[in-house]
């Protein structure tokens, strides 16, 4: 490819439905999703495309996706939006709201498009009920399937869960793609044009190196690896905040948008307060689900 091309990359949403009292989520994500949207259409030019990496509502209830496909539809963006779903999504009530689809409400939300030269594949890492990230049966082969298509188009990979880049720490499995389906991914990709994968679910605010891809990981200000607090996404921020993708023939680059004054974290985590954390998300997940 001969061009410049740049897109927007958000992640973890988390928006509410206004009707419903929410003890999980932390800050008033329609305000801030509401002021990303306004920022990015003001941009010039604008982008071609813009990826959302998952966890776009925090409940994945029916009320939820009907708040988020009205921010989107009152921003008035002109360009495409291509959603990958997370651990707070539900597949039964995104598919309804969000594609006015009624038939195979619990299969994976896969799906690929050509984009200003760039073959996007969006690929469903969710497990009902679970934070950590994995493949059910036949996602892989799709993904080998799609991955042979527009052989000569540079590669964009999304999902909400990173492949692990821990894979030393047993303990640690929780936060990213599963270990088995991190080294099926590696394979699967191995030898094909692939530019990043954008993901979202902890947000450790960095862009890692994945077997030589680059993986973007969360939003926010760009900060070592090594970074220690934890935010998830629009549930634990005040204001707005949002990364610039830029594809140019050398590969791609990742900008994180200039912050407001505003915008602050309402809340962090420490790797050794995570334990409780998910015993309790994966216990209220759960009842809410029967």
């Amino acid at each position: 490819m001969s061009d410049t091309t740049t897109f927007v990359h958000l992640t973890d949403l988390h928006v509410g439905n206004p009707a419903v009292q929410d003890d999980h989520l932390h800050s008033d994500t329609t305000t801030t999703l509401r002021r990303i949207l306004a920022d990015v259409k003001s941009l010039v030019p604008q982008p071609k495309f813009m990826v959302v990496s998952g966890d776009l509502t925090n409940r994945g209830d029916a009320g939820s996706y009907e708040n988020l496909k009205g921010l989107i539809a009152e921003a008035g963006l002109d360009m495409p939006i291509l959603f990958a779903l997370g651990n707070h999504d539900r597949r039964d009530g995104f598919y309804p709201i969000m594609l006015g689809r009624s038939d195979n409400l619990d299969a994976p939300y896969d799906h690929a498009a050509v984009i200003a030269g760039i073959h996007i594949i969006v690929l469903d890492t969710s497990v009902p009920n679970k934070i950590g990230g994995a493949f059910e049966p036949g996602q892989l082969d799709w993904l080998k399937s799609e991955l042979a298509q527009h052989a000569d188009l540079p590669k964009l990979l999304v999902m909400h869960h990173a492949p692990a880049l821990d894979m030393h720490d047993p303990s640690m499995e929780w936060e990213s793609l599963s270990y088995a389906d991190t080294e099926a991914l590696r394979d699967a990709v191995a030898g094909k044009n692939v530019l990043g994968i954008l993901s979202g679910h902890i947000h450790y605010d960095r862009v890692a190196h994945w077997y030589g891809i680059p993986t973007v990981v969360g939003i926010g200000q760009h900060a070592a690896t090594d970074v220690l607090w934890l935010h998830e996404g629009l549930r634990m921020l005040e204001g707005a905040a949002f990364a610039i993708g830029t594809v140019r023939p050398s590969g791609l680059a990742i900008t994180f948008a200039p912050q407001p004054a505003t915008r602050r974290e309402i809340g962090g985590f420490r790797f050794a307060d995570m334990a409780e954390m998910l015993r309790k998300y994966e216990a209220d997940t759960a009842a809410a689900a029967e």
